[in-house]
C-alpha cells in the first residue's frame, strides 16, 4: 500500500463519513437533554507519525442534515431561528493549534464557524487508535468534545417558561466520533 505523505513526516487522512459522527446535546424545558447529531461530515486532516503537535483539521458539516429523530425539531432548527441553512448551508472547523499533549490526549483549538460567526473552541481530543480494514486500507479512530454557548453563533431563540427558566439552554455539549481513512 502506498502511503500518502506530505513530507518526510506528515500524513494525509480523510474523514470516514460512514464511520463518524458528530452529535449534540441540549438541556430542554430545564429539566431533560435532547441529543442530536449531524448526518453530513467531510473533512482533511493531517499529521505526523505518533506525533500531533503541528496537526491541522478541517472539517465541514452540512447543516441541513441536522437529525434530533423529530422532523417538526429538525425543521425548526434548519429554520432562521436557528441554523438558517439557506443562508448558511455549512458549519465548519478549522484547526490553529495543538496544545496540553499527554499520552493520547491532547487539546486541539481552532475556529468553530456557525451562521457566518466564528469563534475559538477547544476540543478534548483522546485518540482512540489505529487500524488495517479488512481490504487494506488504513485507518484511524479519535473522539473530541466541547461545550459552546450557541448564543456565541447568533443561535438566541428561545421561549420563556411559566415557571421560570426556558425552552432551550444556552450551553451546547459536542462530541465527535471520528474515524480516518489515511489519504
Amino acid at each position: 500500500m502506498t502511503t500518502a505523505t506530505l513530507t518526510p513526516t506528515r500524513t494525509a487522512w480523510t474523514i470516514d463519513a460512514s464511520h463518524s459522527e458528530v452529535g449534540f446535546a441540549v438541556k430542554h424545558l430545564m429539566i431533560s437533554t435532547v441529543r442530536g447529531r449531524f448526518a453530513s461530515v467531510s473533512g482533511a486532516v493531517e499529521f505526523g507519525e505518533g506525533d500531533y503537535a503541528d496537526a491541522s483539521v478541517v472539517v465541514t458539516i452540512d447543516a441541513a442534515s441536522i437529525d434530533t429523530r423529530e422532523e417538526k425539531r429538525d425543521a425548526h432548527l434548519r429554520s432562521a431561528d436557528f441554523f438558517d441553512v439557506e443562508k448558511f448551508p455549512a458549519l465548519t472547523f478549522k484547526s490553529r493549534r495543538v496544545q496540553a499533549m499527554k499520552g493520547d490526549t491532547f487539546q486541539l483549538v481552532g475556529d468553530l464557524t456557525i451562521r457566518d460567526i466564528t469563534r475559538e473552541v477547544v476540543l478534548d481530543v483522546e485518540v482512540a487508535g489505529f487500524q488495517k480494514d479488512p481490504w487494506g486500507n488504513q485507518k484511524a479512530g479519535f473522539s473530541a468534545s466541547t461545550k459552546v454557548n450557541r448564543k456565541d453563533f447568533g443561535l438566541t431563540w428561545n421561549a420563556a417558561l411559566e415557571t421560570g427558566g426556558v425552552l432551550v439552554a444556552d450551553e451546547i455539549k459536542i462530541s465527535l466520533d471520528v474515524q480516518l481513512l489515511q489519504a
